[in-house]
C-alpha cells in the first residue's frame, strides 16, 4: 500500500496490524536486526547509479556474487554447500568460486550416507530406477553434518522439492539458495511459470 494510496481488499498491512507489530518487534533484537540490515544493504548494492534521477533500475550482480558479498558483510568465512548429485559438476564450480573468494567450504552431496530407499519403506516400483538398492537423498544428514562442521552460512544447490524443506528444518546456520532443481527447464523453474499461458499450459490444466 502506498503512503497516499488505498490498500487492496484483504491487504494484511491493514487487516493484520497485530501480527505486523509482532513481526517488526523482532527486528529490535540482535542478531535479527543486524542480519536484516546487511541483507537490505546488499539488496541496494546490487544496483548501479542509484544517485541518478529519474532513477531506472540497473542490476549489476549475479546471485553467486550476492552470496559471496553478503557472507563477507556478515563476517562469515566457513560456508556449507549442500548439493544434489545431479549438479555435482556445478557444485564443483561453485566450490572453486567460493574458495577463490577465500571462503572455507564444507560440501556434502544429497546421497551421502548411502541409506537405501527401502529404509523409508519404498518399494522398488516407487524408486527412480525401480531398484531395491537405490540410495535415498538424505537432507537431514546433510544438515546435521554441516551443523557439526560449524558452518556459518549454508548454500543450497539443486535439492529436490521436500528434501530442501527438510534441510531448512534441521540446519542450524542460516541458509540461502543458489539454485533450485527443475529437471525439465535446466533448473529455471520460472520458465514454466512465464509460459503457463502458452507452451506450459499443462501446469494450469494438468488434466488436459
Amino acid at each position: 500500500m502506498a503512503q497516499t494510496g488505498q490498500g487492496t481488499r484483504g491487504c494484511p498491512t491493514l487487516t493484520r496490524t497485530d501480527l505486523l507489530g509482532e513481526a517488526n518487534r523482532e527486528y529490535e533484537n540482535e542478531p535479527v536486526r543486524g542480519f536484516a540490515r546487511q541483507a537490505s544493504i546488499q539488496e541496494a548494492d546490487c544496483y548501479a547509479n542509484r544517485h541518478q534521477r529519474p532513477y531506472v533500475m540497473q542490476p549489476t550482480k549475479t546471485r553467486i556474487e550476492e552470496i559471496c558479498e553478503f557472507a563477507g558483510r556478515m563476517g562469515y568465512r566457513r560456508l556449507g554447500l549442500a548439493f544434489c548429485m545431479g549438479l555435482a559438476h556445478e557444485a564443483g564450480l561453485v566450490e572453486s568460486i567460493l574458495r577463490d573468494r577465500d571462503f572455507e567450504v564444507v560440501s556434502v552431496a544429497c546421497k551421502a550416507g548411502r541409506t537405501p530407499k527401502r529404509f523409508l519403506d519404498l518399494a522398488p516400483e516407487e524408486t527412480i530406477r525401480q531398484d531395491d538398492g537405490e540410495s535415498m537423498c538424505n537432507p537431514v544428514f546433510q544438515a546435521r553434518l554441516l551443523n557439526e562442521e560449524k558452518t556459518e552460512l549454508n548454500v543450497l544447490l539443486g535439492l529436490c522439492v521436500g528434501h530442501d524443506s527438510l534441510f531448512f528444518r534441521y540446519a542450524e546456520a542460516p541458509t540461502t539458495v543458489l539454485a533450485v532443481k527443475d529437471r525439465v527447464t535446466g533448473h529455471n523453474p520460472l520458465a514454466a511459470v512465464y509460459l503457463s499461458g502458452s507452451y506450459y499450459g499443462k501446469v494450469r490444466h494438468p488434466g488436459m
